[in-house]
């Protein structure tokens, strides 16, 4: 008898259910739809649109004008050649710096990237791309020398 009785309250509460969820989804606002003013875009489409399947693909960038170029390659050479004479100390000649610098400096803005150039030429800032064209300008430009002192990349506070 009790199985009957809950069995019975079950079935109500769910025809109940039912019927709310039925009437519920059943009403529609009353503004009207508006046309779609273009043709939808599929899930294909705005993926391709919105991502680029490969992050290190930058041929669809604008690329870096020359005059960017000089002025990284400039600004560049320049800190190197304060950084560099600071850590040689007093007595250290600021043109024993220059041409090596000037190959590092040269050497990244080969690759240099419209990011990278904003940052460093426009922000002021240095992000890890840069150091690690640095180093490998460095090994470039210095494989028989001494290498200069790296520039401090860590994040100002």
């Amino acid at each position: 008898m009790k199985n009957i009785a809950i069995i019975t309250k079950f079935l109500s509460t769910a025809a109940m259910v039912a019927t709310v969820a039925t009437l519920v989804s059943a009403c529609s606002d009353d503004k009207p739809k508006a046309p779609a003013a273009s043709a939808p875009v599929t899930t294909q489409e705005a993926i391709k649109k919105d991502h680029n399947p490969n992050p290190w693909d930058h041929s669809g960038e604008t690329p870096v004008t020359e005059n960017q170029k000089h002025k990284f390659e400039q600004q560049f050479a320049d800190q190197c050649v304060k950084r560099e004479t600071e850590h040689a100390g007093e007595g250290a000649d600021s043109s024993q710096f220059n041409k090596p610098c000037a190959c590092i400096a040269q050497y990244m803005a080969k690759n240099l990237t419209p990011q990278e150039a904003e940052k460093f030429l426009d922000e002021h800032e240095n992000p890890h791309s840069l150091e690690i064209k640095y180093e490998n300008a460095a090994f470039h430009c210095l494989q028989q020398q001494q290498p200069p002192h790296d520039p401090d990349f860590s994040r100002k506070q």
